[in-house]
């Protein structure tokens, strides 16, 4: 296992409940990282005061201030290499991450869909998957790439889709579902466990 704990930078857009989660997950030594950096693309992002109640920088990157998406996001990798980050998770961030960063963090860029992937790609997997009549669905953990919800997948959790389900109850468990997950396979990767080979991830041990 590495000795030093890893430092993630985490991305947000919203209300920050994965956030929540990894901060938990940190501070009970369940996983051995430290957030040291949310970054979001909105101001009014309640994630950003997760963050600061934690006692972590808490950076706005402000889309109108740039002119182009790909100057943009080089303000995100700055916030990024000023904090030393070894590891970006993106937590219900809802833009397209760049080669800016993708080139920066190759294979160390992480990200959560709300559904087992490949199947149900996409903002609305949660819906999609209720609306097909699927029987199960899920979480996947995997690593980003410069195109929506593809990568090595590190990990999957199922979530059956019950008698009566709803959308809304059923999106209320795979919340939880990711809430668990995605410290797990964060911890993976903090230990060192997760490997590429070709464009499949590979869990050791």
């Amino acid at each position: 296992m590495p000795d030093k704990k890893l430092r993630l930078g985490v991305l947000i857009s919203g209300s920050g409940t994965n956030l929540q989660a990894i901060i938990d997950a940190c501070a009970e030594q369940f996983l051995d990282a430290e957030v040291v950096v949310v970054v979001s693309d909105k101001e009014a992002a309640y994630g950003l005061e997760r963050a600061r109640k934690a006692h972590i920088a808490a950076v706005w990157v402000d889309r109108t201030a740039y002119t182009t998406f790909r100057d943009y996001n080089h303000a995100i990798l700055f916030a990024l290499r000023t904090h030393e980050v070894d590891l970006v998770v993106m937590a219900g961030y809802m833009r397209l991450l760049t080669r800016e960063v993708l080139d920066a963090f190759p294979m160390r860029v992480v990200n959560i869909h709300p559904a087992l992937l490949p199947s149900f790609p996409g903002a609305s997997g949660i819906h999609d998957a209720f609306d097909h009549g699927v029987k199960i669905t899920g979480v996947t953990v995997h690593f980003a790439t410069d195109k929506f919800d593809e990568g090595p997948i590190i990990a999957q959790e199922a979530v059956p889709v019950l008698e009566g389900d709803t959308a809304e109850s059923l999106e209320a468990r795979i919340h939880e579902a990711e809430h668990r997950l995605y410290p797990a396979a964060l911890q993976l990767i903090a230990e060192g466990r997760v490997s590429i080979e070709g464009r499949k991830a590979r869990i050791i041990g």
